[in-house]
């Protein structure tokens, strides 16, 4: 609150003397007490950011495990250095090994466009969204590019993709 400061009395002064100005003095601490309020208030009913997390579907138990044509698979193995090589099928056949080509996370001429053109034609095979992509990290792969391959799923619309241990035929290939 404002005050006014009148000093004692003043009645036995002098005729004639000039008037006094009186000082004036806020009272901050029912401002203070607002703010304190009004953060306190922000604060509780602000909503903070949820985390953000992705489903993860495991198989069930008793579910046998599926098959999948190499016609509708792509296998992505995942190397040292930011490498990406890739190769059509599964990739157990031992009489007919993979053709294992090389590609990087470049948006032109990269991964993208080697999922891009598997995707269509296993549609234009099949008559519909069947591809299954198989993504198989070596122990010196990159965190990032295994994120950056998994954004890519997404951002290509793949929907049954599996993270896969790497055999030691996959780890031959890499180098």
């Amino acid at each position: 609150m404002a005050e006014i400061n009148t000093g004692g009395s003043d009645r036995g002064h002098k005729r004639g003397t000039r008037s006094r100005k009186l000082s004036t003095r806020v009272d901050m601490t029912p401002m203070v007490d607002l703010g304190f309020l009004l953060i306190t208030f922000f604060m509780l009913t602000t909503a903070l950011a949820k985390p953000q997390t992705m489903d993860l579907n495991m198989p069930a138990d008793a579910e046998p495990p599926q098959s999948v044509g190499d016609s509708k698979s792509l296998t992505i193995l995942l190397g040292a250095n930011n490498s990406v090589s890739y190769y059509e099928g599964i990739g157990n056949d031992p009489l007919h090994p993979p053709v294992v080509q090389h590609s990087s996370f470049a948006n032109n001429q990269g991964i993208r466009d080697v999922i891009i053109n598997k995707r269509e034609r296993v549609i234009q095979q099949h008559k519909k969204n069947d591809l299954m992509v198989l993504i198989k990290a070596d122990k010196s792969a990159n965190y990032k590019n295994v994120v950056d391959i998994m954004d890519e799923m997404l951002i290509n619309h793949v929907e049954r993709y599996a993270m896969v241990d790497i055999t030691p035929e996959d780890e031959a290939y890499l180098k």
